[in-house]
């Protein structure tokens, strides 16, 4: 039986910009078909190399998540000691964790406290995975993870009906329709539309109608509120200012953090729709010592249309029941008061298996250091990271900032 679930005290010593993100990479998304696992892992590592003054000896932490999960295939639970003989090191700080897509968001957290507490200087935090096409058996293998075998998986589920089920809660509490989560997937393909990467790029803008009028998978979705399945990787190194500023001359100070973990199978989630998001984004907060009004762009993970609408709420920046008026509204959009994933979300830029978590990280930071390109928003003085893992049930919140 789950207790209440309140915010946990803060008791660490963790001071706001005593770590920062100094230098950030990621493979365009596709598919990389002559590319095994760790093949993939390589072409993360030598992107990033290439792309930053970074050498193997600023890195004395590395932290790292297993491939292979999203496709339902066995995972290298040791990737982390793998890589670490290919870069040359030994570091005093390293793991392979997993926790979904939240993630990438605990290992940047995990990494800033150990830099914060002088374990580290720099740590490498690397991820790499493909995401099978749903025809090919991806839907079946993340339902298998998601659902508890007595409960849920022997009814035969898969994905986008679990998520579909809390989407219909939300959407018969708050009186969000059809067309509200539709002009979610405008809105981020309008952010695709500004970054040369995005898997969705080439295929153009769209409209609420081309949403509603794109295949049916499960009501309340069709095929346009769905993310887009493809392979990718990155790296982020989180490092002590000295470092960070050695490295680039406008890190990503990381501000604040908060997780949450609320529940393993879906049939044990006490609440479809209040889950720990809000937990996460409490912390971060007051860790930073900010509130949502000081938030000037936010990355929120969207594996459905409707998980930005949810999550507006749940990182505080409307109330209750009022996500779908703020997408209604066009304040995520581009010309928006609150630009939200602004690389176009996973819903346009591309959902990268077991690294999809790393594109929000990439991109809040990319803002923050100025170095987004045309999609740039001014200002970007902090901003905000949410991912979560499984169906929502483990949650990551980072804020990033340039240090005053």
């Amino acid at each position: 039986m789950h207790e209440s679930r309140r915010a946990a005290p803060l008791t660490n010593s963790f001071r706001p910009a005593a770590a920062a993100i100094a230098a950030v990479s990621e493979l365009k998304p596709g598919r990389y078909p002559d590319c095994d696992d760790r093949e993939l892992y390589h072409q993360v590592l030598r992107k990033f190399l290439s792309e930053w003054p970074v050498s193997p000896r600023d890195i004395d932490g590395l932290l790292a998540s297993p491939s292979g999960m999203a496709a339902g295939v066995s995972s290298n639970i040791f990737i982390h000691e793998h890589l670490g003989e290919d870069l040359g090191i030994r570091p005093v700080f390293s793991e392979t964790i997993n926790a979904g897509g939240a993630t990438h968001g605990l290992m940047v957290q995990r990494a800033a406290l150990a830099v914060a507490a002088g374990r580290a200087e720099g740590v490498l935090c690397i991820a790499a995975g493909s995401f099978p096409k749903v025809r090919e058996g991806g839907a079946a293998a993340n339902a298998r993870m998601a659902c508890h075998p007595d409960f849920d998986f022997l009814y035969g589920p898969f994905i986008v009906p679990l998520y579909a089920q809390a989407a219909t809660r939300y959407m018969h509490e708050s009186g969000t329709t059809k067309e509200q989560l539709a002009k979610v997937a405008v809105a981020t393909r309008a952010w695709a539309l500004q970054n040369p990467d995005a898997l969705m790029r080439e295929r153009g803008p769209l409209t609420v109608r081309d949403v509603l009028d794109s295949r049916p998978i499960a009501s309340p979705f069709n095929l346009l509120d769905c993310s887009v399945p493809c392979d990718g990787g990155a790296a982020v190194l989180v490092a002590s200012p000295a470092l960070a500023r050695r490295l680039n001359p406008q890190p990503a100070f990381v501000l604040g953090c908060g997780e949450a973990h609320t529940h393993a199978n879906i049939s044990q989630a006490t609440d479809l729709i209040r889950m720990g998001g809000a937990i996460a984004a409490e912390q971060a907060y007051r860790m930073a010592g900010l509130t949502p009004a000081d938030i000037n762009l936010a990355e929120l993970y969207d594996s459905f249309s409707f998980n930005p609408v949810l999550n507006v709420e749940n990182m505080g920046f409307v109330p209750r029941g009022e996500g779908g008026r703020f997408w209604d509204a066009g304040r995520g959009a581009p010309g928006g008061d609150l630009p939200i994933n602004t690389y176009g979300g996973l819903l346009s830029f591309g959902h990268t298996g077991d690294a999809s978590g790393m594109s929000m990280i990439v991109e809040g930071a990319l803002q923050i250091m100025g170095r987004a390109g045309g999609r740039q928003v001014a200002p970007a003085k902090v901003a905000l990271v949410h991912s979560y893992g499984n169906i929502m049930s483990e949650h990551s919140v980072l804020i990033l900032g340039r240090q005053s």
